[in-house]
């Protein structure tokens, strides 16, 4: 038991290139690193490598610091989290001035709390039918909580992400670049600064343009993906050589146009 709790406290979440939930894994000396909602480093997968990069200048001195949670969630649920896994109350800037709080949880209570409910139901297909039920469920609860939610409340726009990743799956991919576009200023809001998951949302979005040959507005959120993904991934990283490649074939495009 105390092993398991160690191995709980102390593991890393191992992610794709996509930034979804692959396995987990140990690594010791990464585990020095302290918590704060607002890190000055960001941790990469390549394959199991663990890269540990940093998002802003740092001071002489300075400590380095991860986030152990998704910082997308308010603050109260960020606390319940970090006390539940980790034993601890989290008292960094973000926490203490709580200024995106009302924002997060924007529009009508009922409406919200109806849409966390849903996507906390979700877990992942294995089918087209299980996709189809997922997009089928999100397009009903959109619609009906239009003018109730501003895409900004962060369970909508989960659901937003949700839709997103059903319609590619389902390869309605016109659709999916209807929900991909509305997570973007949601996405430039709470993930400022160089944050890899909206360096890897610009990506899929800018992709999704380029597959409906959309080629200025692809290279365009190309281009913004690269900017925050050379800082976040590097540029050995096979991600951001695969970023490259689509986005010098999209320039390639428009310079014969």
């Amino acid at each position: 038991f105390p092993l398991f709790l160690q191995v709980t406290c102390n593991c890393f979440t191992i992610s794709n290139g996509e930034m979804q939930d692959v396995g987990v894994g140990l690594y010791p000396s990464m585990s020095l690193l302290n918590h704060s909602c607002d890190p000055n480093c960001v941790i990469i997968f390549e394959g199991y490598q663990l890269l540990l990069r940093s998002v802003r200048d740092i001071q002489i001195g300075e400590e380095l610091t991860i986030s152990y949670i998704e910082s997308l969630m308010p603050t109260s649920e960020r606390q319940k989290q970090l006390m539940r896994q980790y034993c601890f109350e989290c008292d960094c800037l973000l926490c203490q001035n709580q200024e995106k709080d009302a924002e997060k949880l924007a529009g009508e209570e009922h409406a919200w709390k109806e849409v966390k409910d849903a996507v906390n139901e979700v877990r992942y297909p294995k089918s087209k039918e299980e996709w189809e039920r997922i997009l089928a469920r999100c397009q009903n609860l959109l619609s009906s909580n239009t003018g109730h939610l501003p895409d900004t409340n962060i369970y909508k726009l989960k659901m937003l992400d949700c839709a997103m990743d059903a319609c590619i799956n389902l390869e309605c991919w016109e659709e999916a670049l209807y929900y991909g576009r509305r997570t973007l200023g949601p996405y430039r809001q709470y993930y400022p600064g160089f944050h890899p998951l909206r360096a890897v949302q610009l990506m899929r979005v800018g992709k999704l343009q380029y597959s409906q040959d959309m080629f200025p507005q692809a290279l365009e959120t190309l281009k913004q993906a690269y900017n925050i993904m050379k800082v976040t991934h590097g540029a050995d990283h096979s991600l951001m050589q695969a970023l490259m490649e689509i986005k010098e074939q999209c320039e390639a495009i428009m310079r014969t146009q």
